[in-house]
């Protein structure tokens, strides 16, 4: 098993951690005993600080907080009683559904991006996970070692030394570049009177940062934070269990043993050999009896493929769908009695109807209601990973993606070839598909910890208007990683030319096609006003 790396508390600060964590010394731990509006504080610091959870609080919220009256509660008391209480509903009435009402926050930590993916897979979740944007990965953990998963068999392996020295190099490679590119930044981006240091730093980071991020190895490490309900654990618990990547089952042990301390109801039938038992089997079967049947039919991968969006499935009637979700909603009688209705305006008639239904939408998040989620688009995207890190988060959406491979080949920024570093940026690529080629055959789930985050990966997004709505209003924004802008606007041009839907285009008021240089720099400058003035700020 992959050692991870122990924390080290001293004895005083061992006692105030105590009460508030679940263990505090391995990766996985559940946060107790503090009010909710503090642990979404936590959370959301910790997306963009390479602290751990545990040393966050210890330095940046302890001190501030009155936390005396919270030791006389205990997070474990009353669970047998609680325990026997819900069997005996469950028993009796067989209302499972008791478990969508108990949560829990949970902190994952030095998990690989390749098992931050699989963690929020889950719909019905709450996720932030460590941003590449802010954090550099060239800091190295308390042992001296870089921040990427090392696999127990890839080193007992006769690859072992190389895995971790070519792994090493990859690392090599981003730590020389950032600092580079930071000076090549500064000298085409001088800072203004108006931009503070802390402003200008953070904004000129941030490109370097989004720039280089494609060179880290999908075995990165990476902080994450969950919150679900007990019912979502249950379902992410047996997921992990009958998943192909030995680090998804191992980790999944270590959040079964945390969830256990504090919801043990919830997941007891995860390791029920009649419940959970079958299910995982279940889980297995299908997915190993599927791939088979592809495998056996399946045509040669086509070589390299440059980044693209495809829309394959839409709804031809989308939009007459959406303006009858929304005469139904009002009382228009029957669901074929809102068609009829419908039909019976003019152009004129349904431009005003739709217009009335979304008013005037003076922010994204202002977003129109239901009769948006009747008509939906697929769309096959081919992006680098990086960017596929970012879209798959969105937990309304339906992802389906396929192994990392670097079958699709990667494309290097333009901003690496203007700075003069595209050699060694290439470089590094090479080395990541020549250790990923020896690998994948003898080790095709752990081969994926080679690939590195500039290249591609081919998956399917799935979303009813509503979600696209949010979804491409959101990743277009200035501030955005430029690759996943780029999915946003062809997103956008799709539903409008391909699908045809005129109208329901014209609803996305909030896509920005500004080409900036220097993207944070205004999020970063509101952000510091905000400092400035005491209040919260939302780029």
């Amino acid at each position: 098993m992959h050692a991870y790396v122990e924390e080290t508390f001293t004895p005083q600060e061992r006692d105030v951690l105590r009460p508030y964590f679940t263990n505090l010394d391995g990766p996985v731990f559940a946060l107790v005993n503090l009010p909710d509006v503090v642990k979404g504080a936590l959370f959301a610091r910790y997306s963009r600080s390479s602290k751990s959870l545990r040393r966050l609080f210890l330095d940046e919220f302890a001190g501030d907080l009155d936390l005396r009256g919270d030791l006389s509660v205990d997070a474990t008391r009353g669970l047998a009683r609680a325990d026997q209480l819900y069997q005996r509903i469950f028993v009796e009435y067989g209302d499972d559904s008791v478990a969508q009402l108990g949560g829990v926050h949970l902190a994952c930590e030095q998990a690989s991006n390749l098992l931050t993916k699989i963690l929020e897979r889950g719909r019905l979740m709450s996720y932030l996970e460590q941003s590449t944007r802010y954090l550099g990965f060239d800091r190295r953990l308390p042992n001296g070692h870089y921040r990427f998963y090392r696999d127990e068999a890839l080193l007992e392996s006769r690859y072992g030394a190389r895995v971790v020295g070519e792994m090493d190099r990859m690392f090599d490679t981003y730590a020389a570049l950032v600092p580079q590119l930071t000076s090549w930044l500064r000298e085409r981006h001088p800072q203004t009177p108006e931009d503070t240091d802390l402003v200008y730093r953070q904004a000129i980071r941030a490109k370097a940062f989004d720039a280089l991020r494609g060179l880290l190895p999908a075995a990165a490490l990476s902080n994450l934070g969950i919150y679900g309900s007990g019912q979502a654990y249950e379902h992410l618990l047996l997921r992990l269990r009958a998943h192909p990547l030995p680090e998804a089952r191992a980790y999944g042990l270590l959040i079964e043993r945390e969830l256990d301390k504090v919801i043990p109801s919830f997941i007891k039938r995860v390791a029920m050999p009649d419940r959970g038992g079958v299910w995982v089997d279940y889980l297995e079967r299908t997915r190993e009896d599927a791939a088979a049947i592809v495998r056996a039919g399946a045509s040669p991968e086509e070589g390299e493929v440059a980044p693209h969006v495809r829309l394959v499935a839409f709804d031809g009637d989308g939009e007459r769908r959406v303006l009858s979700a929304i005469a139904f909603e009002h009382g228009a009688g029957s669901w074929t009695a809102a068609e009829e209705a419908v039909d019976r305006l003019d152009d004129a008639g349904r431009e005003r109807l739709l217009a009335a239904y979304v008013g005037d939408r003076r922010n994204r998040r202002h977003r129109p209601g239901r009769a948006f989620e009747a008509t939906t688009y697929t769309f096959e995207i081919v992006s680098d990973y990086g960017a596929f890190r970012d879209l798959q988060r969105h937990r309304l959406a339906t992802v389906e993606w396929q192994p990392l491979t670097t079958d699709l080949g990667y494309e290097t920024p333009d901003l690496v070839r203007e700075a003069g570093l595209a050699a060694p940026y290439e470089a590094s690529m090479t080395r990541s598909r020549d250790l990923f080629a020896d690998l994948r055959d003898e080790f095709p789930s752990q081969a994926q910890y080679a690939v590195a985050l500039a290249f591609h990966i081919r998956y399917l997004m799935t979303m009813n208007l509503r979600e696209a709505l949010h979804v491409i209003e959101l990743r277009s924004g200035p501030q955005g990683h430029p690759n996943y802008r780029r999915v946003a606007h062809e997103m956008l041009r799709l539903v409008r030319d391909q699908a045809g839907h005129r109208l329901l285009a014209e609803t996305f008021r909030h896509v920005d096609y500004a080409d900036t240089d220097l993207a944070r720099l205004e999020a970063e400058r509101r952000a510091e006003r905000a400092r400035q003035s005491g209040r919260a700020t939302t780029p």
